[in-house]
């Protein structure tokens, strides 16, 4: 699997995400980032309809099911329509960001390995800080401030990717839990 720790990324980006995406990637790659661009490129056809938003979110989605890459960017116009596309694939964790607490707290809470952005609601400087700050963390990492944080939060992850609709239909629409985490919260202690 090609991970963040060596800096690799798949990334994709519809003809409205184009502009966002080639800020980002410029950004990346002065920093070193190796990125495999399978959406929207200068050179590509206006008419070639395998670059519609829900087919570039499925042809990045897939490098994530596959376990080729660790995480990817996505940038259509509203980041909505490609992370819907890319949530379809298996183990796929995708989330939609458009400040940089939401793009921390979606990897440090969420572990999403597939993080959208859009076009027409995201500055170029914005998606970069974004996708810096996507980058350098991980689940259980920033602002975590009660106890069982992590735990928490992989309990969720780990459920979810577990998940099966039927079954989850047949035990009268409850999870089959994989345990459980103390949720009481000290309101006294303030986030650092």
């Amino acid at each position: 699997m090609k991970t963040i720790k060596d800096k690799y990324l798949v990334v994709g980006a519809d003809f409205a995400g184009f502009p966002l995406k080639e800020a980002v990637v410029e950004h990346l790659a002065k920093k070193g980032w190796n990125i495999l661009d399978l959406g929207v490129k200068k050179d590509s056809n206006p008419n070639d309809t395998d670059l519609m938003f829900h087919r570039v979110g499925l042809r990045v989605g897939a490098e994530i099911s596959e376990g080729n890459y660790e995480r990817a960017l996505l940038f259509c116009g509203t980041g909505m329509g490609i992370h819907i596309a890319a949530s379809k694939c298996p183990h796929v964790h995708a989330g939609v960001v458009e400040s940089l607490p939401a793009a921390t707290r979606a990897i440090t809470g969420n572990g999403v390995n597939v993080l959208a952005m859009g076009a027409f609601y995201v500055a170029p400087q914005t998606a970069c800080d974004i996708a810096d700050a996507y980058l350098s963390n991980e689940l259980g990492s920033g602002w975590e401030w009660w106890h069982n944080f992590y735990e928490f939060h992989k309990l969720a992850i780990d459920e979810l990717e577990a998940f099966n609709y039927e079954e989850y239909k047949k035990n009268g629409f409850k999870v089959n839990k994989l345990g459980d985490y103390d949720l009481t919260l000290d309101f006294d202690k303030k986030p650092e």
